[in-house]
Formats: C-alpha cells, sequence, structure tokens
C-alpha cells in the first residue's frame, strides 16, 4: 500500500517526518517510490528501499535521531522542509530537505545543508 496515494504533498511530507521520529522504518520507507532518487546537494547519495533500509536502519535501531519541523513551504509537487536533526550519524544540524511526489509517493529527496 502506498503511503499517501490520497494525501497531499505536504501531509506525505509529514507522514514520513513521523514515522522517522517514531523510528519506524517500514511505515518510513512505505512513504517511498522504489526508486526514490536521494541526493546530497547535486550529488547522488543512493537510491531505492535498500538504501533508505542501510542509510536509517542503525539510527531507528538505536532509536537516536529526531527532527523537529522549523519550517515548510509547498508548491505543486515539491515540498521544503527547514528540519533541525538530532541524533544522526552527522551530529546534530540544521537543514533544508526537498521532498518531490509524484503518484502518491516521495520519488526524490534533496538533503541542503
Amino acid at each position: 500500500m502506498l503511503c499517501g496515494m490520497t494525501a497531499t504533498p505536504s501531509d506525505l511530507a509529514q507522514r514520513q517526518l513521523d514515522a522517522y521520529n517514531a523510528h519506524d522504518l517500514d511505515a518510513f520507507i512505505a512513504c517511498y517510490a522504489q526508486d526514490v532518487v536521494v541526493l546530497s546537494g547535486d550529488q547522488v547519495q543512493g537510491k531505492g528501499h535498500d538504501h533508505l533500509r542501510e542509510r536509517y536502519s542503525p539510527q531507528f535501531t538505536a532509536r537516536s535521531c529526531h527532527a523537529d519541523l522549523l519550517g515548510r513551504m509547498a508548491e505543486g509537487e515539491w515540498v521544503v522542509d527547514h528540519e533541525h536533526a538530532v541524533g544522526t550519524a552527522r551530529g546534530d544540524f540544521d537543514l533544508l530537505v526537498s521532498y518531490r511526489v509524484r503518484e502518491g509517493v516521495i520519488d526524490r529527496v534533496i538533503f541542503m545543508s
């Protein structure tokens, strides 16, 4: 089942953030397309559900990560969140994250920090 087939892009961004903060890896991954592309700036960091599982599983298992939403903007299929992340592999920091939503799932993520 797709995470957000009837959800707006903002709703879907919130669902994945809620799953992230709950350390619910399956619910988190369900918000993303099978072939999601994850970028840091213009550099591809990984693709697909396997990449998400590998990247987030250690933090979710340790229950160490959390992100606070500082602001959100949406236009069309794009949502941009301003977040404060803590307990990540990179430590604590502020960042912007862009999510593109197509066909009820996030198919592209761009981390900007």
